[in-house]
């Protein structure tokens, strides 16, 4: 048993303290109000805030690395140096391709997911499936030669393979599609999360979308039909609905910072903080791939553009995202449960995402700058700021 203590923890959305950690097999067994007497299993953070890890639910790719296409080796390399940004787990996230490059997208990551457990970094958690049934109408970067309709038939191409199957936790589609609304149902009941995005929808496509299952927005504001007056779109009408989850980039390039804060006022407690990141984030400027296109990122510019200049993603982690907010003058408790409780409670995640009994001990350690200098992952240190300068792109 093992007890962590520091000036100021955030508990349940809020930030207070001191108070500490008490970790055992991996897990929280318990959490203290105060700072217990020292002895040689207690660690006692003297400054900063020691929060539960970050979660990042929709991230393509980082370090050169498209998920779709990654080799045992890059899964390695990514899991060991996310927590460097906070990071204990994510969502790898696969856009449109062809079903079959997506199938064995999903079988190549079930081979190597308990090696990637076993090894003790970042938990990915299981894949993000963003299309292909998306709308050619707001398809962003994804590609318009492979999208399809979500018909029974091709649902199955998807999912009739039992292993890949299996990792999908969430996927995104277009609700106005023909098809939709009986894929959302029967995806639903399969235990995946459904997503709106690259979609057209009216808001009543969106309220009949979310009585049919689906639970979450994706990007809010972009590849969609924006807020409207009299038609609330897909944006307006997500804010609107309760049962939705609104994944937010707050890299202040994809949404303003203005925007970002009217989404976290509309939708208290529901906004989870995603960086929709691309195989440039944690890279010089350069050219990439994303779902078998170029993408590229040029001198200065904070995110990835594809050929024609349309925005790829974005080349930032999320902790980023945590100090953007904050300093925008957003709460701290509200920002880091944004980027933790939140994307855990939209996964159906009761074991992550927190500081409390019964969930994994992923922690972080920020300093009173809100850089990570810490963390641990089931317990077990993963990163502390000493190696931040190891090279991880060499």
């Amino acid at each position: 048993m093992a007890i962590i203590s520091a000036p100021r923890l955030m508990v349940e959305g809020a930030v207070t303290g001191p108070g500490a950690v008490v970790v055992e097999d991996g897990m929280i067994v318990d959490v203290l109000e105060g700072r217990p007497e020292q002895d040689a299993d207690h660690l006692a953070l003297d400054t900063g805030i020691l929060s539960p890890g970050l979660i990042d639910v929709q991230i393509n790719g980082c370090f050169g690395v498209d998920f779709v296409q990654a080799s045992d080796d890059q899964w390695e390399m990514i899991c060991a140096a996310l927590p460097r940004f906070g990071v204990t787990a994510f969502q790898p996230t696969y856009i449109t391709n062809p079903i079959p490059a997506m199938v064995e997208g999903l079988r190549r990551f079930a081979a190597i997911r308990d090696r990637l457990e076993a090894a003790g970094g970042a938990h990915a958690v299981g894949v993000h499936i963003e299309g292909p049934f998306v709308s050619p109408e707001r398809r962003g970067v994804h590609d318009v030669r492979f999208m399809v309709e979500p018909t029974t038939a091709n649902l199955d191409a998807l999912l009739d393979d039992a292993l890949a199957r299996a990792q999908i936790t969430m996927l995104t589609l277009a609700p106005e599609l023909p098809g939709a609304l009986e894929a959302i149902k029967r995806l639903a009941a399969a235990g995946i999360v459904v997503s709106v995005g690259h979609s057209d929808a009216l808001g009543a496509q969106v309220h009949d979308a979310v009585i049919a299952g689906a639970r979450m927005v994706t990007h809010i504001f972009n590849a969609q039909r924006g807020f409207g007056h009299r038609e609330p779109g897909v944006s307006g009408q997500a804010l609107y609905e309760q049962d939705m989850t609104i994944g937010l980039i707050a890299d202040f390039q994809h949404v303003s910072p203005e925007a970002c804060a009217i989404t976290l006022n509309a939708a208290p407690g529901r906004v989870a903080l995603v960086t929709d990141a691309v195989a440039p984030a944690g890279m010089p400027p350069g050219v990439y791939e994303l779902g078998g296109q170029q993408i590229t990122v040029a001198p200065g510019e904070p995110l990835a553009r594809n050929l024609d200049g349309t925005i790829a993603g974005a080349a930032m982690f999320l902790d980023q995202a945590v100090r953007n907010l904050v300093d925008f003058g957003r709460d701290i408790g509200e920002v880091l449960a944004a980027a933790s409780t939140v994307p855990a409670d939209a996964l159906n995640r009761p074991d992550l995402g927190r500081l409390t009994a019964g969930a994994h001990a992923d922690l972080v350690w920020w300093s009173d700058a809100l850089r990570p200098q810490r963390t641990w992952v089931d317990g077990r240190e993963v990163f502390r700021i000493a190696d931040r300068s190891a090279a991880l792109h060499a």
